[in-house]
């Protein structure tokens, strides 16, 4: 499964994207909002994980311009936040995000929600 990560602090972008390689999954990753907008028009994701707190383009407005975009309307995206609050889950919903994870990342927890994401979406 292709996996757009975008994360704009170096640490958690190395150690989040070596564990998903690790299960499997081909990492394609941005450092902000905008270039997660580019990215995924481009490389066609099968699921983007989210920062929300984003340089240039905040995680929230990037998912909004992913769902508005025909291109990429179907791709699922899920929001991941160091905030747990549950207005930031409300708002990243709202923004278009399929679902919502908090930070530090439970891999076992992320993977089992870009499975129920990407469930319908990925052909086998």
């Amino acid at each position: 499964m292709k996996i757009l990560l975008v994360e704009d602090n170096e640490m958690n972008l190395d150690m989040l994207s070596r564990r998903l390689v690790r299960r499997g999954h081909v990492l394609v990753t941005a450092v902000d909002g905008r270039a997660a907008v580019e990215s995924t028009v481009r490389e066609q994701p099968d699921v983007v994980l989210m920062d929300l707190g984003l340089p240039v383009l905040d995680g929230w407005e990037a998912a909004r311009r992913i769902k508005a975009d025909e291109r990429t309307a179907a791709i699922p995206v899920i929001a991941l936040t160091a905030h747990a609050m549950a207005d930031d889950r409300a708002r990243a919903l709202a923004a278009g995000c399929d679902d919502f994870d908090t930070k530090p990342v439970d891999l076992d927890r992320l993977c089992g929600k870009i499975a129920a994401v990407t469930r319908d979406s990925v052909q086998p």
